[in-house]
């Protein structure tokens, strides 16, 4: 007999994407998009009718899977903690991460999906990002590499520096302008240019594919922003650290901001970027 493959997590994430992307597309204006539900997530952001319809759409997924069979926990920006039958297996969800990117009209926000044996980043078994602006599905396997839109992402890739040592492209995320002001020499001592998408999913992804040669969150982080996209990095031959913690991938899978995150093409450039500071 076949041994069982387990729920079909990519299949579910690839019908979620698809109808949060329909959801949005029907609510093109930013009139339409940042009206409120008037209360707060479990993250503790307000929520968006736009963030509550794509966490509907997860968990109608989440729930047809569970009904086949699957037992699992989820934590989701939005709902917090649910359980479905069992703790074994962690499903780290951000409806969509770069809320205010989408409410805006801006690019780059995205459905992120983490699938995960134990409770720290570590843990993390499947990864699934849907960067609703460019169109581009991001997917890990742990121990099977990371595509882009189906296309196996390059580990060898290293990075770009100028003459004088710089990372070429660094990218920043919790960009708040106090912080950056606070790290300036820092930032100024390790990148040639700097990049801001706001999204940190979507920015650890251009990591991965070499896009970025490294980025860092000026802030804490909670594991629904990067929990999928740490591993997309480090299956396309990146280097991924959550700073706060002597053991790198030891941040926890829930929904408490822990510790800045930071990722680089080399380890030479993630100790480069280790250097920048973060703040409360």
């Amino acid at each position: 007999m076949a041994a069982d493959p387990g729920p079909n997590w990519l299949g579910a994430c690839r019908r979620a994407a698809a109808a949060i992307g329909a959801m949005l597309d029907d609510r093109p204006t930013i009139a339409e998009r940042v009206k409120e539900t008037g209360t707060r997530g479990e993250g503790g952001d307000r929520t968006l009718l736009i963030d509550e319809a794509a966490e509907d759409v997860v968990f109608a997924e989440l729930e047809a899977l569970h009904a086949a069979g699957a037992r699992f926990c989820a934590i989701s920006e939005e709902r917090g903690v649910v359980e479905f039958g069992g703790d074994d297996v962690w499903v780290v969800i951000d409806p969509i991460d770069g809320s205010v990117n989408a409410k805006r009209g801006l690019p780059h926000h995205a459905l992120s999906v983490a699938v995960a044996e134990g409770p720290t980043m570590a843990d993390v078994v499947f990864g699934f990002v849907q960067d609703f602006g460019p169109a581009e599905e991001w997917v890990a396997h742990r121990g099977r590499g990371a595509t882009l839109d189906g296309v196996r992402l390059d580990p060898s890739i290293g990075e770009r520096r100028t003459r004088d040592g710089k990372l070429e492209v660094l990218g920043v995320e919790s960009a708040d302008p106090r912080w950056v002001v606070q790290s300036a020499d820092a930032l100024a001592e390790t990148a040639h240019r700097l990049r801001a998408i706001g999204a940190i999913a979507v920015s650890l992804c251009q990591v991965a594919a070499g896009r970025f040669d490294a980025m860092a969150s000026l802030k804490r982080c909670r594991a629904v922003d990067a929990a999928a996209a740490q591993l997309i990095v480090r299956e396309a031959g990146g280097h991924v650290a959550f700073i706060a913690y002597d053991d790198p991938l030891a941040a926890p899978l829930d929904l408490e901001p822990h510790s800045p995150v930071i990722a680089a093409r080399t380890p030479e450039g993630l100790d480069e970027v280790r250097r920048v500071p973060a703040w409360p």
